[in-house]
Protein backbone atom coordinates (compact mmCIF):
# COMPACT_ATOMS: atom_id res chain seq x y z
CA UNK A 1 0.00 0.00 0.00
CA UNK A 2 1.11 3.57 -0.63
CA UNK A 3 1.83 5.49 2.56
CA UNK A 4 1.76 9.26 2.09
CA UNK A 5 4.01 11.55 4.08
CA UNK A 6 1.08 13.90 4.79
CA UNK A 7 -2.66 13.72 4.27
CA UNK A 8 -4.42 17.09 4.61
CA UNK A 9 -8.13 17.26 5.38
CA UNK A 10 -9.63 20.44 3.96
CA UNK A 11 -8.76 22.53 0.90
CA UNK A 12 -9.25 25.93 2.48
CA UNK A 13 -6.50 28.56 2.35
CA UNK A 14 -4.55 26.95 5.20
CA UNK A 15 -4.93 23.44 3.80
CA UNK A 16 -3.64 24.69 0.45
CA UNK A 17 -0.71 26.34 2.20
CA UNK A 18 0.13 23.07 3.98
CA UNK A 19 0.17 21.29 0.60
CA UNK A 20 2.44 23.95 -0.90
CA UNK A 21 4.91 23.57 1.99
CA UNK A 22 4.84 19.77 1.64
CA UNK A 23 5.51 20.03 -2.08
CA UNK A 24 8.40 22.44 -1.53
CA UNK A 25 10.02 19.88 0.75
CA UNK A 26 9.48 16.96 -1.64
CA UNK A 27 7.05 15.19 0.67
CA UNK A 28 4.22 13.10 -0.76
CA UNK A 29 0.87 14.59 0.14
CA UNK A 30 -2.82 14.59 -0.69
CA UNK A 31 -5.61 17.04 0.17
CA UNK A 32 -9.07 15.57 0.64
CA UNK A 33 -11.93 18.09 0.47
CA UNK A 34 -15.64 17.34 0.85
CA UNK A 35 -16.64 20.17 -1.49
CA UNK A 36 -14.87 22.47 -3.90
CA UNK A 37 -11.55 24.28 -3.39
CA UNK A 38 -11.95 26.82 -0.54
CA UNK A 39 -15.43 25.41 -0.02
CA UNK A 40 -16.29 27.64 2.94
CA UNK A 41 -15.45 30.79 0.98
CA UNK A 42 -17.62 29.53 -1.87
CA UNK A 43 -20.59 29.39 0.52
CA UNK A 44 -20.02 32.87 1.96
CA UNK A 45 -22.57 35.58 1.10
CA UNK A 46 -22.10 36.66 -2.52
CA UNK A 47 -21.16 40.25 -1.70
CA UNK A 48 -19.08 39.58 1.42
CA UNK A 49 -15.92 41.64 1.90
CA UNK A 50 -13.07 40.63 4.15
CA UNK A 51 -12.07 42.63 7.19
CA UNK A 52 -8.43 42.25 6.14
CA UNK A 53 -6.58 43.82 3.26
CA UNK A 54 -5.39 41.61 0.40
CA UNK A 55 -1.77 41.22 1.47
CA UNK A 56 -2.84 39.67 4.78
CA UNK A 57 -4.72 36.94 2.92
CA UNK A 58 -1.78 35.93 0.73
CA UNK A 59 -0.22 32.48 0.97
CA UNK A 60 3.25 31.39 -0.16
CA UNK A 61 4.14 35.01 -0.94
CA UNK A 62 1.93 34.97 -4.05
CA UNK A 63 0.51 38.50 -4.53
CA UNK A 64 -3.24 38.86 -4.04
CA UNK A 65 -4.27 41.61 -6.46
CA UNK A 66 -7.51 43.34 -5.48
CA UNK A 67 -9.20 46.34 -7.06
CA UNK A 68 -10.69 47.36 -3.71
CA UNK A 69 -9.02 48.07 -0.34
CA UNK A 70 -10.86 45.07 1.10
CA UNK A 71 -11.15 42.08 -1.25
CA UNK A 72 -14.45 40.29 -1.67
CA UNK A 73 -15.59 36.70 -1.97
CA UNK A 74 -15.20 36.41 -5.75
CA UNK A 75 -11.66 37.83 -5.73
CA UNK A 76 -10.71 35.38 -2.97
CA UNK A 77 -12.15 32.45 -4.92
CA UNK A 78 -10.18 33.49 -8.00
CA UNK A 79 -7.00 33.88 -5.94
CA UNK A 80 -7.05 30.60 -3.99
CA UNK A 81 -8.45 28.44 -6.79
CA UNK A 82 -5.92 30.03 -9.14
CA UNK A 83 -3.10 28.99 -6.82
CA UNK A 84 -4.39 25.41 -6.74
CA UNK A 85 -4.37 25.37 -10.56
CA UNK A 86 -1.00 27.07 -10.90
CA UNK A 87 0.69 24.77 -8.38
CA UNK A 88 -1.19 21.72 -9.72
CA UNK A 89 -1.87 20.67 -6.14
CA UNK A 90 -2.84 17.06 -5.48
CA UNK A 91 -6.49 17.39 -4.36
CA UNK A 92 -9.44 15.02 -4.25
CA UNK A 93 -12.68 17.04 -4.32
CA UNK A 94 -16.20 16.07 -3.26
CA UNK A 95 -14.82 13.34 -1.02
CA UNK A 96 -15.58 13.44 2.69
CA UNK A 97 -13.29 12.03 5.36
CA UNK A 98 -15.28 9.77 7.67
CA UNK A 99 -12.67 8.47 10.06
CA UNK A 100 -9.03 8.92 11.04
CA UNK A 101 -7.58 5.88 12.83
CA UNK A 102 -3.99 5.48 13.96
CA UNK A 103 -2.53 1.98 13.68
CA UNK A 104 0.99 1.83 15.12
CA UNK A 105 2.91 4.57 13.26
CA UNK A 106 0.52 4.95 10.33
CA UNK A 107 -2.89 6.58 10.01
CA UNK A 108 -5.70 4.93 8.07
CA UNK A 109 -8.06 7.54 6.66
CA UNK A 110 -11.49 6.33 5.58
CA UNK A 111 -13.47 8.49 3.15
CA UNK A 112 -16.66 8.24 1.15
CA UNK A 113 -14.60 7.03 -1.81
CA UNK A 114 -11.85 4.87 -0.36
CA UNK A 115 -9.09 4.39 2.20
CA UNK A 116 -5.70 6.09 2.43
CA UNK A 117 -2.63 5.72 4.59
CA UNK A 118 -0.31 8.46 5.85
CA UNK A 119 2.45 8.99 8.37
CA UNK A 120 1.10 12.45 9.28
CA UNK A 121 -2.37 13.97 9.12
CA UNK A 122 -3.29 17.66 9.16
CA UNK A 123 -6.89 18.62 9.98
CA UNK A 124 -7.67 22.02 8.41
CA UNK A 125 -11.45 21.78 8.20
CA UNK A 126 -12.48 25.22 9.49
CA UNK A 127 -15.82 25.71 11.22
CA UNK A 128 -18.40 26.73 8.62
CA UNK A 129 -20.15 23.38 8.18
CA UNK A 130 -22.30 23.06 11.29
CA UNK A 131 -24.68 25.88 12.32
CA UNK A 132 -24.76 26.84 15.98
CA UNK A 133 -28.40 25.94 16.56
CA UNK A 134 -30.77 27.97 18.72
CA UNK A 135 -32.53 24.80 19.95
CA UNK A 136 -35.98 26.36 20.00
CA UNK A 137 -39.36 25.10 18.74
CA UNK A 138 -39.84 25.71 15.03
CA UNK A 139 -36.15 25.99 14.18
CA UNK A 140 -36.57 23.25 11.58
CA UNK A 141 -39.26 25.14 9.65
CA UNK A 142 -38.35 25.97 6.02
CA UNK A 143 -38.57 29.70 6.78
CA UNK A 144 -35.51 29.45 9.08
CA UNK A 145 -32.19 29.91 7.27
CA UNK A 146 -28.81 29.39 8.97
CA UNK A 147 -26.90 30.45 5.86
CA UNK A 148 -27.36 33.75 4.06
CA UNK A 149 -26.26 34.15 0.44
CA UNK A 150 -27.94 37.20 -1.11
CA UNK A 151 -30.82 39.61 -0.36
CA UNK A 152 -33.07 39.17 -3.39
CA UNK A 153 -35.27 36.32 -2.07
CA UNK A 154 -36.29 38.52 0.86
CA UNK A 155 -37.63 41.54 -1.06
CA UNK A 156 -40.98 42.72 0.40
CA UNK A 157 -40.80 40.08 3.13
CA UNK A 158 -40.85 40.43 6.90
CA UNK A 159 -37.40 39.24 7.93
CA UNK A 160 -36.18 38.57 11.46
CA UNK A 161 -32.39 38.52 11.78
CA UNK A 162 -30.99 36.79 14.86
CA UNK A 163 -27.61 38.03 16.08
CA UNK A 164 -25.42 41.13 15.84
CA UNK A 165 -22.15 39.90 14.35
CA UNK A 166 -20.83 40.69 10.88
CA UNK A 167 -23.01 38.08 9.18
CA UNK A 168 -26.16 39.29 10.94
CA UNK A 169 -25.45 42.95 10.24
CA UNK A 170 -24.67 42.29 6.56
CA UNK A 171 -27.89 40.30 6.18
CA UNK A 172 -29.94 42.99 7.91
CA UNK A 173 -28.55 45.86 5.83
CA UNK A 174 -28.64 44.05 2.48
CA UNK A 175 -32.19 42.72 2.85
CA UNK A 176 -33.42 46.10 4.10
CA UNK A 177 -31.98 47.79 1.01
CA UNK A 178 -33.79 45.32 -1.24
CA UNK A 179 -37.14 46.15 0.32
CA UNK A 180 -37.43 43.78 3.28
CA UNK A 181 -39.02 44.82 6.57
CA UNK A 182 -36.19 43.90 8.95
CA UNK A 183 -36.27 43.24 12.68
CA UNK A 184 -33.12 42.28 14.57
CA UNK A 185 -33.25 40.24 17.78
CA UNK A 186 -30.01 40.61 19.72
CA UNK A 187 -29.02 38.87 22.95
CA UNK A 188 -26.62 41.63 23.95
CA UNK A 189 -27.10 45.31 24.70
CA UNK A 190 -25.54 46.59 21.47
CA UNK A 191 -24.22 45.63 18.04
CA UNK A 192 -21.13 43.43 18.37
CA UNK A 193 -17.81 45.23 18.74
CA UNK A 194 -16.36 42.83 16.14
CA UNK A 195 -18.51 44.25 13.32
CA UNK A 196 -16.42 45.80 10.53
CA UNK A 197 -15.63 49.38 11.48
CA UNK A 198 -16.91 50.81 8.19
CA UNK A 199 -20.23 48.92 8.52
CA UNK A 200 -20.99 49.56 12.19
CA UNK A 201 -22.07 53.23 11.76
CA UNK A 202 -24.40 52.19 8.93
CA UNK A 203 -26.33 49.64 10.99
CA UNK A 204 -26.42 51.89 14.05
CA UNK A 205 -27.81 54.78 11.99
CA UNK A 206 -30.45 52.56 10.34
CA UNK A 207 -31.56 51.39 13.78
CA UNK A 208 -31.54 54.92 15.21
CA UNK A 209 -33.75 56.25 12.41
CA UNK A 210 -36.12 53.28 12.68
CA UNK A 211 -35.48 51.87 9.21
CA UNK A 212 -34.39 48.62 10.85
CA UNK A 213 -36.08 47.63 14.10
CA UNK A 214 -33.84 46.15 16.77
CA UNK A 215 -34.62 44.52 20.12
CA UNK A 216 -31.56 44.35 22.36
CA UNK A 217 -31.19 42.17 25.46
CA UNK A 218 -33.79 39.97 23.81
CA UNK A 219 -34.18 36.24 23.28
CA UNK A 220 -36.07 34.43 20.54
CA UNK A 221 -38.34 31.74 21.96
CA UNK A 222 -40.25 30.09 19.13
CA UNK A 223 -40.69 30.19 15.37
CA UNK A 224 -44.19 29.56 14.00
CA UNK A 225 -45.53 29.38 10.47
CA UNK A 226 -46.49 33.06 10.32
CA UNK A 227 -44.93 34.60 13.42
CA UNK A 228 -42.00 34.49 15.84
CA UNK A 229 -42.16 35.01 19.58
CA UNK A 230 -39.38 36.48 21.72
CA UNK A 231 -38.70 37.83 25.20
CA UNK A 232 -37.82 41.54 25.12
CA UNK A 233 -35.58 43.57 27.43
CA UNK A 234 -38.45 43.96 29.92
CA UNK A 235 -38.91 40.17 29.99
CA UNK A 236 -42.26 40.52 28.25
CA UNK A 237 -43.21 37.87 25.70
CA UNK A 238 -43.92 39.41 22.29
CA UNK A 239 -45.07 37.94 19.00
CA UNK A 240 -44.61 39.53 15.58
CA UNK A 241 -45.58 38.56 12.05
CA UNK A 242 -42.75 37.10 10.07
CA UNK A 243 -41.96 35.45 6.72
CA UNK A 244 -38.30 34.45 7.15
CA UNK A 245 -35.83 34.01 10.00
CA UNK A 246 -32.13 34.49 9.24
CA UNK A 247 -30.45 32.81 12.20
CA UNK A 248 -26.95 34.26 12.02
CA UNK A 249 -25.91 32.54 15.25
CA UNK A 250 -22.51 31.33 14.11
CA UNK A 251 -20.99 28.02 13.12
CA UNK A 252 -19.01 25.26 14.80
CA UNK A 253 -16.24 22.83 13.95
CA UNK A 254 -17.16 19.16 13.66
CA UNK A 255 -16.38 18.27 17.26
CA UNK A 256 -17.58 14.70 16.86
CA UNK A 257 -15.04 14.14 14.09
CA UNK A 258 -12.24 15.67 16.19
CA UNK A 259 -13.18 13.56 19.19
CA UNK A 260 -13.42 10.36 17.14
CA UNK A 261 -9.96 11.10 15.79
CA UNK A 262 -8.67 10.94 19.36
CA UNK A 263 -8.21 14.67 19.97
CA UNK A 264 -8.87 15.96 23.49
CA UNK A 265 -11.51 18.70 23.74
CA UNK A 266 -11.29 20.99 26.74
CA UNK A 267 -13.51 23.49 28.59
CA UNK A 268 -16.80 25.10 27.70
CA UNK A 269 -15.48 26.10 24.26
CA UNK A 270 -14.36 22.52 23.52
CA UNK A 271 -10.91 23.78 22.62
CA UNK A 272 -8.99 21.00 20.87
CA UNK A 273 -5.65 20.25 22.47
CA UNK A 274 -2.55 21.10 20.43
CA UNK A 275 0.99 22.28 21.08
CA UNK A 276 1.22 25.87 19.86
CA UNK A 277 4.91 25.42 19.01
CA UNK A 278 4.27 22.46 16.69
CA UNK A 279 0.45 22.42 16.08
CA UNK A 280 0.57 18.71 17.04
CA UNK A 281 -2.40 17.37 19.00
CA UNK A 282 -2.31 14.85 21.83
CA UNK A 283 -2.26 12.19 19.08
CA UNK A 284 1.35 12.04 17.81
CA UNK A 285 1.70 13.11 14.16
CA UNK A 286 -1.90 14.41 14.02
CA UNK A 287 -1.92 18.19 13.54
CA UNK A 288 -4.45 21.02 13.52
CA UNK A 289 -4.21 24.06 11.24
CA UNK A 290 -6.33 27.17 10.77
CA UNK A 291 -9.54 28.26 12.42
CA UNK A 292 -10.48 24.77 13.63
CA UNK A 293 -7.94 25.34 16.42
CA UNK A 294 -10.30 27.72 18.23
CA UNK A 295 -13.08 25.31 19.15
CA UNK A 296 -16.30 27.21 19.79
CA UNK A 297 -14.34 30.45 20.00
CA UNK A 298 -14.36 31.04 16.26
CA UNK A 299 -13.01 34.60 16.58
CA UNK A 300 -9.50 33.49 17.60
CA UNK A 301 -8.10 32.40 14.26
CA UNK A 302 -8.41 33.84 10.77
CA UNK A 303 -6.55 33.35 7.50
CA UNK A 304 -4.16 36.18 8.28
CA UNK A 305 -2.98 34.88 11.67
CA UNK A 306 -3.05 31.14 10.90
CA UNK A 307 -1.06 31.21 7.65
CA UNK A 308 2.02 30.41 9.73
CA UNK A 309 0.56 27.05 10.81
CA UNK A 310 1.66 25.36 7.58
CA UNK A 311 5.32 26.25 8.04
CA UNK A 312 5.22 25.35 11.75
CA UNK A 313 3.76 21.90 10.97
CA UNK A 314 6.19 21.16 8.14
CA UNK A 315 9.17 22.23 10.24
CA UNK A 316 8.07 19.83 12.98
CA UNK A 317 7.56 16.94 10.55
CA UNK A 318 10.93 17.54 8.87
CA UNK A 319 12.70 17.73 12.23
CA UNK A 320 11.78 14.09 12.80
Amino acid sequence: MEVLDILIIGAGPIGLNCAIEADKNNLSYLIIEKGTIVNSLYHYPLYMRFFSTAEKLEIDGIPFISTAPKPGRQEALEYYQGIARQKDLNIHLYEKVLKVLKIDDVFEIETTKGNYFARNVVIATGFYDIPNLMNIPGENLPKVKHYYTEPYPYARQKVVVIGSSNSAVDAALETYRKGAEVTMIVRHSEISKSVKYWVRPDIENRIAEGSIKAHFNAEILEVKEKTVSFRDHNHDIREIENDFVLAMTGYLPDFEFLKNSGIELNGDCLNPYYNMETMETNVPHLYLAGVVCGGKDTHLWFIENSRIHAEIILNNILSR
